[in-house]
């Protein structure tokens, strides 16, 4: 199938990434992967060609705007979904070491066939909740960073992602529209869970006209063993 790049590849410049053509075919794979996928299961409401391009891929690689990714990073992408946005910064950053986690195992299914597919190294999708997760050894401050496109509070998302970073890392949200009021509220959680908010970079996203934020959250201390609550908790009761 013909695809029309010329607003992705306009929006990679703009991010000043290059994609060989290998790199470049992944991403069309992926797509249809994707497609072909949610046509018996729930992985995206977007679902044509343009508009993944613009609110998936282009928005999940807008992260190379705000920060440096051509390093060995290990990066944890929690509560990933149908792979957003890790696959896409797999692809375009290979040298990064990825984890994805999902609370969906069929979600993980599929992202299991798409690494396999794309014959991608350096990245496993994994399942579980990010509460049970983070008490595991092998996951619990492990990361140079956590991001997250989740749609959660972020007194939740912090509770959920921040006992993931090691110290001196980083949880990055994902977010868009007013957030003011949302960071106010998360503050002392932020503070209670380790971390420090030392940035918030609001952008337009590339040829369109959706205001979209990057909450940056640095790893100051240790998280307390206390956290994360039992699951559920974060959610239904977020740290006031």
């Amino acid at each position: 199938m013909e695809y029309q790049l010329d607003k992705f590849q306009y929006g990679l410049e703009k991010l000043n990434i290059q994609l060989s053509e290998n790199k470049l075919k992944k991403f069309l794979t992926f797509y249809e992967m994707l497609i072909e996928k949610n046509k018996v299961m729930n992985l995206t409401a977007i679902t044509e060609f343009q508009d993944v391009v613009e609110k998936h891929f282009l928005d999940s690689l807008s992260l190379a705007g705000s920060a440096d990714l051509n390093q060995k990073f290990k990066v944890l992408d929690l509560g990933t979904g149908a792979g957003f946005p890790g696959i896409p910064l797999k692809i375009a950053f290979p040298e990064l070491e990825l984890v994805l986690m999902d609370s969906l195992n069929k979600r993980i299914v599929f992202l299991q066939e798409v690494i396999s597919e794309l014959n991608l190294d350096k990245i496993k999708a994994v399942h579980g909740r990010a509460e049970e997760m983070a008490r595991k050894k092998e996951y619990r401050e492990q990361f140079d960073f956590c991001l997250s496109r989740a749609v959660a509070n972020l007194s939740s998302l912090s509770e959920y992602c921040i006992p993931f970073v090691k110290q001196g890392g980083m949880f990055i949200s994902y977010k868009s529209g007013e957030i003011e009021e949302e960071i106010k509220q998360a503050e002392k959680a932020v503070h209670l869970l380790g971390g420090e908010i030392v940035d918030v970079d609001k952008f337009i996203l590339t040829g369109t006209d959706f205001s979209r934020s990057f909450i940056k959250i640095r790893k100051k201390q240790r998280t307390p063993n206390a956290y994360p609550r039992k699951a559920g908790t974060p959610a239904k009761n977020p740290i006031q």
